[in-house]
């Protein structure tokens, strides 16, 4: 299945894509897709109705495809040559940071640059969404946990990120830095999550060009690994790094967002994204 939410900021409604492109209505079903309808038996019964009686509707704004993220959990350098372009060693242990959960906008969102950006760049990335509660769990079982899939845009400050000292949440967690889905499509659409193709577009210039297969630590991996440190639950979603074509990474000039640009990116399977990229502007932060 295809999960999304849309409508106006706070009256956002839970919908599917159907097979044939149709969005239907499921607020007869479910009030809102929350942790609780991520669950194996929830996305179950869901999965049971014949989406064909389900009323057709015409989609509104785009809000993240779930409620109540708790935690948004970023990989870094997770691609052998992203690391690579980024003149680092290739981690010898997944490299862990935290995404605020308040930094996840829909799929179309604009993109703001904080006050001063001059560094602002894009990354796309697999997201993987919990649908059961992971504690240190065996990498065999791993993906049993997972609900499903979707696109993140980790877009990242890297003057904030690298050059001001501390952590990297500096430059990863600014209002609007990511943005998610446009849906959530369950594991078992899916299938394998280490054979999708990914890609980015900046003002329509192909820059990232990439296929999970390259990860360095794959999905079971990383839930695994992750669940070793923090339990993860129900609504939780792991960005899994991204492949090489960052703008840090263009030589012999690193190419930088700025107001006007458009991010047009996808992944196999899981939808496109497109964002234009605005200056300060805590209106459209809000929107």
């Amino acid at each position: 299945m295809k999960l999304l939410r849309h409508g106006p900021k706070g009256h956002e409604k839970p919908a599917l894509l159907d097979a044939g492109g149709t969005l239907r209505d499921l607020s007869g079903l479910v009030g809102d897709i929350t942790p609780a309808t991520l669950a194996t038996a929830s996305l179950a019964a869901l999965a049971s109705v014949d989406a064909a009686k389900l009323p057709a509707v015409r989609q509104g704004r785009l809000a993240v495809p779930w409620a109540g993220m708790g935690k948004f959990v970023a990989i870094g350098l997770n691609y052998a040559d992203h690391a690579a372009e980024s003149n680092l060693p290739i981690p010898k242990e997944p490299i862990v940071f935290m995404k605020s959960p308040g930094c996840a906008v829909g799929a179309h969102h604009p993109v703001v640059l904080p006050k001063g950006s001059v560094k602002a760049d894009w990354e796309v990335e697999l997201g993987v969404v919990i649908g059961t509660r992971a504690r240190y769990v065996s990498e065999a079982d791993a993906l049993a946990h997972v609900a499903g899939y979707c696109v993140v845009n980790d877009v990242s400050e890297r003057e904030y990120q690298i050059e001001r000292g501390g952590q990297w949440d500096k430059g990863k967690n600014c209002d609007t830095f990511g943005p998610v889905g446009p849906w959530l499509v369950t594991a078992d659409e899916v299938g394998d999550p280490q054979n999708l193709a990914m890609w980015l577009d900046v003002n329509g210039k192909r820059f990232q060009t990439g296929n999970t297969k390259t990860m360095i630590f794959g999905v079971a991996k990383l839930v695994s690994y992750v669940s070793e440190f923090m339990t993860l639950e129900p609504g939780d979603c792991i960005t899994t790094g991204t492949p090489p074509g960052v703008g840090m990474g263009v030589k012999p000039n690193p190419v930088f967002l700025k107001a006007g640009d458009v991010m047009k990116l996808g992944i196999e399977k899981l939808g496109e994204q497109q964002q234009t990229v605005h200056a300060w502007n805590p209106e459209l932060i809000d929107s």
